[in-house]
C-alpha cells in the first residue's frame, strides 16, 4: 500500500509515533513529509501552504492509497490547494487538542488553532485519538466553542466526528521492557517532562518541600527537554534537593542508554502535569519498572486505574496528595516491598501492530470519496 505520512509539528512524541508506525508496517511503502516544531501559529496555519505551493506539491499531487496526518495539519486548506488529496482517503492521528491546554500568561489568545482542529477531524474519513481523555476533551471543547459561535452554525458537527473517532494510544517500543532494573536501597523518584509551565513545576516544588520534611533520604532525578526560557521554579528545585542531600541527574539526558539507566535506578516516577493527553514519559517509565506517582486525572486512569494522589484545583493540595504518595512509594523501598508497578505491554508495539493495520487498511479500502 502506497502510504503518504503528513506530520506539520513534528516534536518528539510526533516523531516517536511517525517513526514507530513506519518500522510496525515495513510492508507498505512509506512517503513522509514533516516540518520542524517551532513557530506553532505559524506552522499550524501555514502548513498547507508550505507544502502546498512548496517543494512538496507535485509529490503531494502524487497518487497515494492513504494519508495518514496529524491534527496539526490544516487538510482543509491543503486539500483546496491540492485538489488531488481530496479523493484519497484520510486518517487523522491527535495527539493532542487545542482545547484542553493550559494558557500560559504571555499566551495570545485565539481560537484559530481550535477550528482548525474541527475542520481536520471533519475533513477526515478516520479520527484516532492517543487516550480517550483526548479524545472526550476534544469533543466537549468544540461543542462549547460552536455554541458559542453566533450563527450559520449547522447541527450534528460534533457528533460527525465522535462516529468516525476511536482511541487507539501511541505504542511502547519493545526496548523500553527491557531495561535493566539496578534499584538501590536509598528511595529514587525521577521526574522526566519537557521542563514548561504545564507540566507543573510548581507543584513539583511544594510536594518536594512537603517530603523533604520527612527526613527520608532519596534522590530524585529531574530531566527531560528543556527550552531557552523555562519556569523559574527549576532554580529552586535543584537548590532545594542539593540541600536535602537529594540532586540525581538534571537536566536533558542526550543518551538514551543514560535516560533509560536512571529509569532502571528508579522507584517512583512522577508526573505533576496539568495536562497530559497521554503521558508517554511516565508509561516508558512504568514499563521499566516504576512505580507511577500519578495524579487521578487525565489520562492515567485509563492506563493505571484508579488511586493516583487526589487532583485539586490549588498548588497546596496537589502537593499534599503527591507527597503522600512519594512518602508510600518510599515506604516500600525501605520496607524491602514489591512496588505498584501496573503492567503495561498492552500498549507496546507488539501489541498494537495489527490493530493499527487492521483499522488504517480498513480506511485505505473505502471507495474515492
Amino acid at each position: 500500500m502506497n502510504v503518504l505520512l503528513l506530520s506539520a509539528y513534528d516534536a518528539d512524541s510526533h516523531k516517536r509515533w511517525r517513526r514507530g508506525l513506519v518500522s510496525a508496517l515495513p510492508h507498505w511503502q512509506w512517503t513522509q513529509l514533516t516540518l520542524p516544531p517551532r513557530f506553532f501559529s505559524w506552522r499550524v496555519r501555514g502548513n498547507s501552504l508550505s507544502w502546498g505551493r512548496g517543494e512538496a506539491r507535485e509529490q503531494l499531487a502524487q497518487s497515494w492509497d492513504l494519508v495518514i496526518a496529524t491534527s496539526m495539519v490544516d487538510l482543509a486548506a491543503l486539500r483546496g490547494l491540492v485538489p488531488a488529496l481530496a479523493q484519497v482517503p484520510t486518517a487523522v492521528y491527535f495527539h493532542e487538542n487545542q482545547f484542553d491546554y493550559p494558557r500560559s500568561e504571555d499566551a495570545v489568545a485565539s481560537v484559530e488553532p481550535q477550528i482548525l482542529n474541527i475542520y481536520t477531524a471533519l475533513c477526515a474519513d478516520l479520527v484516532l485519538f492517543n487516550s480517550e481523555y483526548n479524545r472526550n476533551t476534544m469533543l466537549e471543547g468544540a461543542g462549547e466553542l460552536l455554541n458559542r459561535l453566533p450563527d450559520a452554525v449547522p447541527p450534528g458537527i460534533c457528533d460527525e466526528i465522535a462516529q468516525k473517532s476511536s482511541v487507539l494510544p501511541v505504542p511502547l517500543e519493545s526496548t523500553v521492557f527491557e531495561v535493566q532494573q539496578a534499584r538501590p536501597s536509598r528511595p529514587t523518584f525521577i521526574w522526566n517532562h519537557r521542563w514548561e509551565y504545564d507540566k507543573g513545576p510548581d507543584i513539583l516544588l511544594a510536594a518536594l518541600r512537603r517530603f523533604g520534611r520527612a527526613e527520608i533520604p532519596f534522590t530524585c532525578h529531574v530531566v527531560g527537554q528543556q527550552f531557552r526560557r523555562q519556569p523559574p521554579e527549576f532554580v529552586q528545585i535543584r537548590r532545594l534537593l542539593e540541600n536535602l542531600g537529594a540532586l540525581g541527574a538534571w537536566g536533558y539526558q542526550a543518551e538514551l542508554s543514560e535516560y533509560r539507566r536512571l529509569l532502571g535506578e528508579s522507584h517512583g516516577v512522577i508526573s505533576t502535569a496539568r495536562h497530559d493527553f497521554q503521558g508517554l514519559s511516565v508509561l516508558e517509565a512504568v514499563a521499566a519498572g516504576c512505580q507511577p506517582l500519578t495524579p487521578d486525572s487525565l489520562a492515567y486512569p485509563e492506563w493505571f486505574g484508579e488511586g493516583g494522589w487526589r487532583y485539586g484545583d490549588d498548588v497546596a493540595s496537589c502537593a499534599a496528595g503527591l507527597s503522600t504518595a512519594m512518602l508510600d512509594c518510599a515506604g516500600r523501598v525501605q520496607g524491602n516491598q514489591p512496588l505498584d508497578v501496573p503492567e503495561v505491554r498492552r500498549l507496546s508495539w507488539t501489541a498494537l501492530a495489527d490493530v493499527y493495520e487492521a483499522r488504517l487498511r480498513s480506511c485505505a479500502e473505502q471507495k474515492v470519496r
